[in-house]
């Protein structure tokens, strides 16, 4: 019973930081079975099970609050279910390990180059709107489906990334597309693992006590990205994939950092990611001062330029 609450709690803080910054549902998630002695397979296989019930649930919240790019969910969410269906089939027979120190260094330079673009610059609006064109959307969805099958999780760190540096999209369009999209790469990434490993090591309740964590959470979420600034939750999200991925390089084969490096890195980070959120939230409030005062200066600049007219109106009815 404590093991089922814990996961049900487990996947209720995951689904809120997925689907408020659109990764770490699966990370959290698997990372929490592994921990408890399930092989990666298995735990890949019951997390990307849950994520079946909490991705509809997450893709139809954020599609009521109008977070969701329906174009861009298909055209990277069914590459991305092909590359989940074949990268469950490889991690079913192959280990990982050597793979994910050099993802993980494409992802930290994709997380430095959004948390200072977007800590520095915000939102470029003249590029919003841009059609993202199939040959960005196709390969980059084989490749986050495949990641996320082999990885336990990767769909949100390798999409997120890419369509946020991409420029062409709103934060929170990013995140209710990448969520929603998801439900394709699980449901493949499930069949995947069904067909190569049965119901073997799959522990259904354990899935459930994840999907009712993460279905309480998954409306909260999409309602707070529809409210956090853009800005501030581009730094967020930028932080994140930092911090995430500076960890795992330092305890890969290829650093393997002592514990006091690694703690003091980790601070490091964590001061500047801090810093930088700081930084966005007060220049977001700046910006809407700003707009804020430049529409009243226009207000007034056009009754100004209407007040003749508009005085002489009612005196001449009164006449």
């Amino acid at each position: 019973m404590k093991t089922l609450v814990l996961l049900a709690l487990v996947g209720l803080g995951a689904q809120l930081v997925d689907g408020s910054l659109g990764m770490a549902y699966g990370v959290t998630s698997t990372t929490l079975l592994l921990a408890i002695g399930t092989n990666p397979a298995a735990a890949s296989a019951t997390v990307h099970l849950a994520e079946i019930g909490t991705s509809v649930m997450s893709g139809l919240a954020h599609w009521r609050f109008g977070n969701v790019d329906w174009r861009v969910v298909a055209r990277i969410g069914v590459p991305g279910a092909a590359g989940a269906f074949v990268g469950a089939q490889v991690l079913s027979s192959l280990s990982t390990e050597v793979a994910a120190p050099v993802m993980s260094v494409i992802l930290l330079v994709l997380g430095l180059y959004i948390l200072v673009r977007f800590t520095l610059r915000g939102v470029d609006r003249r590029r919003l709107g841009q059609p993202l064109r199939r040959r960005f959307l196709g390969p980059l969805g084989v490749l986050a489906g495949f990641v996320d099958a082999t990885g336990g999780g990767g769909w949100g760190p390798v999409g997120t990334p890419a369509l946020l540096a991409s420029g062409r999209m709103e934060p929170r369009k990013v995140i209710g597309s990448i969520d929603t999209s998801e439900f394709l790469v699980a449901s493949a990434a499930s069949l995947g693992f069904l067909v190569a490993l049965g119901s073997q090591g799959v522990d259904a309740t354990w899935a459930l006590g994840l999907l009712a964590g993460g279905l309480v959470a998954a409306p909260v979420a999409a309602w707070l990205v529809r409210h956090v600034p853009p800005r501030l939750l581009g730094s967020l999200v930028g932080g994140m994939i930092v911090l995430t991925n500076t960890r795992t390089l330092l305890q890969s084969e290829w650093i393997d950092a002592a514990d006091p490096v690694r703690y003091a890195t980790y601070a490091g980070v964590s001061v500047v990611w801090v810093a930088a959120v700081v930084h966005s939230y007060r220049q977001y409030r700046r910006d809407r001062a700003t707009e804020s005062a430049d529409a009243v200066a226009a207000q007034a600049a056009q009754r100004l330029a209407a007040g003749p007219d508009v005085e002489a109106g009612p005196t001449a009815a009164g006449r």
